[in-house]
């Protein structure tokens, strides 16, 4: 055990250390304000203010772990070996920056909850980020920033045997839109069919009736794939429908399909199955409430996960909702068009509120890349070293892989070529350790 002195036990400061400590490096920890139960300590131990006691093992604290509220203040992003790091504390510190200062700032999305422009659908943009405008988005930071603080320790305590984890994979399919052409009901069939006719796009209209008359297989049924790669992986897919109402963000089948419950019950037997919550339910509680409450009737259990409509995350009311549900863990958190790390990291950590400076029970698994920013890559190799090169990254840290693809990803349409491969390249990656 790790028992940190400190000059006030914060709730900031419990929670950085418990998710650097324990969460990431497996090391338990507790906290003292009494400087003769630090001297008393035999193991692992430090001390985490702003002055040091004497010639122990010291990290000289930033301000942010003892505030209550929001601070608008400077931050200096400095080089640090491989890395960047900022919250930069001298040279009498173990660790020429305050890790877990920094850590906090990170994973609370400190930056989220101060005035920021928004894009068209209401999100917090890549461009805006620190960790993008000081180039250090494609590094996981935070799990970095672990493994120096363990190494230092490893050379203050060469006896404490230190646990080691395992590089994983935790892949999400989403599922807005479960099938292209099936399932739309009349009104919607005969719309399909004059909007073809009317932008002359004969192909897809001599496609749409080869699938609805059954001759071939709707373009985004692409479950018995998914499957069949779920039955030969040791990683657990997490599948998120769609079933909110058709809106102009929301074109989904009705869950009132008898088909589309099929389809769910079905992915539910091999994968794990959550809520992609509807574009309206992200402003309305009772809109989410219901939309959980119709998921939990379809696969008969309490819903453990969601993911939000086009990845639309407003900071902290999103999550509040979820946590007043009693819904778990959330898999919202990431860039649709740039791969990297949103929150610093690739371990999965519990929601802090700000605002009302508690650790929620929350588990936020934030996604490192999208099938979508891949498609900025013209060709497949690309495609392939991008992938190898975020999967590396994660590799060092043994940290937790979780990408988004979606069922149509798998589909024959040319745009998504080689997206099969490079899903199963992922799959694959967990056994490569």
């Amino acid at each position: 055990m790790l028992l940190v002195y400190t000059q006030k036990i914060t709730p900031r400061l419990n929670y950085i250390f418990k998710q650097v400590c324990t969460r990431i490096l497996g090391i338990p920890v507790s906290f003292t304000t009494q400087v003769e139960e630090f001297i008393a300590h035999d193991s692992l131990k430090m001390s985490y203010s702003t002055q040091q006691l004497g010639n122990e093992f010291h990290i000289k604290s930033h301000s942010i772990l003892f505030e209550q509220g929001l601070a608008d203040s400077d931050i200096h992003v400095q080089n640090w070996e491989e890395t960047k790091c900022f919250f930069f504390n001298g040279d009498k510190s173990s660790i020429p920056f305050d890790i877990f200062a920094a850590s906090f700032y990170l994973l609370s999305r400190y930056e989220e909850y101060m005035p920021h422009v928004k894009d068209e659908f209401g999100r917090f943009t890549a461009k805006d980020s620190l960790a993008f405008k000081h180039g250090f988005l494609e590094q996981p930071v935070v799990d970095i920033w672990a493994y120096k603080f363990k190494k230092t320790l490893q050379v203050k305590f060469p006896d404490f045997q230190f646990k080691n984890r395992a590089y994983n994979v935790k892949p999400i399919i989403d599922v807005p839109m479960a099938y292209y052409f099936r399932q739309k009901g009349l009104m919607r069939t005969v719309g399909g069919t004059l909007n073809d006719i009317f932008r002359l796009k004969l192909k897809q209209l001599y496609q749409r009736y080869l699938v609805l008359l059954r001759f071939k297989r709707d373009p985004y049924d692409t479950y018995k794939w998914i499957i069949n790669r779920q039955k030969h992986s040791k990683s657990k897919f997490w599948v998120f429908f769609l079933i909110g109402d058709y809106t102009t963000y929301d074109k989904n089948v009705s869950i009132n399909k008898k088909v589309f419950v099929s389809l769910i019950k079905s992915l539910a037997d091999y994968c794990n199955v959550g809520l992609k919550a509807s574009y309206f339910s992200l402003e309305d509680f009772d809109i989410l409430k219901k939309e959980k409450q119709s998921m939990e009737a379809t696969i008969n259990t309490s819903l453990v996960a969601s993911r939000n409509s086009f990845s639309k995350l407003n900071l902290p009311n999103a999550y509040r909702n979820l946590i007043d549900l009693e819904i778990k863990e959330d898999y919202t958190m990431g860039y649709i068009n740039h791969i990297g790390f949103r929150a610093g990291t690739c371990t999965p950590f519990l929601f802090y509120d700000l605002d009302y400076e508690v650790q929620t029970p929350l588990l936020v698994h934030t996604y490192h890349l999208m099938d979508f920013s891949l498609l900025k890559h013209a060709s497949l190799l690309d495609k392939k070293q991008t992938l190898e090169k975020v999967m590396q990254q994660i590799k060092k840290v043994n940290g937790t892989f979780t990408p988004v693809f979606h069922n149509y990803s798998f589909s024959d349409d040319p745009r998504w070529k080689g997206f099969k491969e490079l899903f199963t390249i992922i799959l694959n990656s967990e056994n490569e350790n």
